[in-house]
């Protein structure tokens, strides 16, 4: 059986949005510090940019960061990175590892999420070891160019009606977005940019927060 976790406010950490914030640095884990402070309930950390040693360091610092407060940290795509830094689990994309793989050197109590686009991936997925879904792109988003094609909030409603699993909508999220991702059926939203490159991302975290809630 997984670790408790909770989808409500999903922050995906994007190195490139968090390193420059007007004229100094506000970095990686100051962003996130300041994202839970403001309601984050679970923190995803994905940067494509960093390798071997240099990622298991920056999980490492999320990891003593959020582990007292009982916020999971997923890592994105990188099971190995997941096991040496004990992270809470593993977010897999199609293209990745195959979900039974992962979980066979995860272990039982380890999250594992993974992405579907749409319900045709949702037929061809794994999904007997998954724990939760991340449904999108729901719109357009540049901070993650292999996504696929948008699909709105109606497609989150139609991932939905196919699976009990706990899901989240992500791709171009904002408040308002949100909050339509919600009425669609979506236990929560994951947001990139929305947080990361917002001048106060405790602010954007709240507010983000504010609109799950008020949509439920």
């Amino acid at each position: 059986m997984s670790r408790p976790f909770d989808l409500t406010l999903y922050l995906v950490t994007d190195p490139r949005l968090v390193q420059i914030h007007g004229e100094g640095l506000r970095g990686l884990v100051a962003t996130v510090e300041a994202a839970v402070k403001g309601g984050a309930t679970i923190v995803q950390l994905r940067d494509p940019d960093a390798h071997g040693r240099a990622l298991v360091e920056q999980a490492r610092a999320l990891k003593a960061l959020l582990a007292p407060l009982a916020i999971p940290l997923i890592i994105n795509d990188r099971v190995d990175v997941a096991v040496a830094a004990d992270a809470d689990g593993v977010h897999l994309g199609q293209d990745d590892m195959a979900p039974a793989d992962a979980r066979a050197l995860l272990g039982p109590e380890r999250i594992l999420g993974l992405s579907v686009g749409n319900p045709a991936e949702f037929a061809s997925s794994d999904i007997g070891v998954v724990d939760y879904l991340g449904v999108g792109p729901v719109k357009a988003t540049g901070t993650k160019k292999d996504a696929g094609a948008a699909i709105g909030a109606s497609g989150v409603a139609a991932v939905r009606a196919l699976t009990r699993l706990p899901i989240v909508g992500i791709g171009g999220i904002d408040g308002a977005l949100a909050a339509e991702v919600i009425r669609a059926g979506a236990d929560g939203v994951a947001v990139v940019s929305a947080i990361c490159a917002a001048p106060d991302p405790e602010h954007a975290a709240r507010a983000l927060l504010s609109a799950v809630t008020a949509a439920r």
